[in-house]
């Protein structure tokens, strides 16, 4: 569901000429609503961990959306948008507007909404991860197989 929805946007993107991708928008979003800040505030901004945002940052850099500058720690690093990021961000609100009109009337045309299921879906794999799961149900049927016949 992931690659159908996030490669129908990403097509939207392209479509438009924009030379954006869909992982970008929780780091756009933060950045707009701070200013430059360092990658471990943009990741608590976003709600994303600190190498998926460090990550998104390296991609954001080759495509010429964000600049890094030394911050007050050797180690940190600050985040900033280009100019180029910023001449595009009309284009991509317009694009986030119809994502969002999109998925709202995807919404209208389920038993629940989508969106109220992402949320507890993330809410019962942050109380349970899905790895765990996986664990778990391999345990369970490991227990029900019946035995091998070089056992008996």
């Amino acid at each position: 569901m992931i690659e159908i929805l996030d490669g129908a946007v990403e097509q939207a993107y392209r479509a438009s000429g924009l030379d954006y991708r869909p992982r970008y928008t929780p780091v756009v979003k933060a950045l707009i609503a701070l200013g430059p800040v360092s990658i471990r505030t943009l990741s608590r901004q976003a709600g994303i961990s600190h190498s998926a945002a460090s990550q998104t940052v390296s991609q954001m850099v080759r495509a010429g959306l964000v600049d890094l500058s030394p911050g007050l720690d050797g180690r940190e690093r600050i985040v900033a948008l280009t100019p180029r990021a910023q001449a595009m961000l009309p284009a991509v609100t317009r694009q986030w507007r119809a994502v969002n009109a999109a998925a709202d009337r995807l919404d209208a045309e389920l038993s629940a909404p989508l969106s109220r299921l992402l949320v507890e879906t993330i809410a019962a794999l942050e109380r349970q991860s899905f790895g765990d799961r996986i664990d778990q149900a391999a345990a369970r049927l490991s227990d029900d197989s019946p035995p091998s016949l070089e056992s008996s």
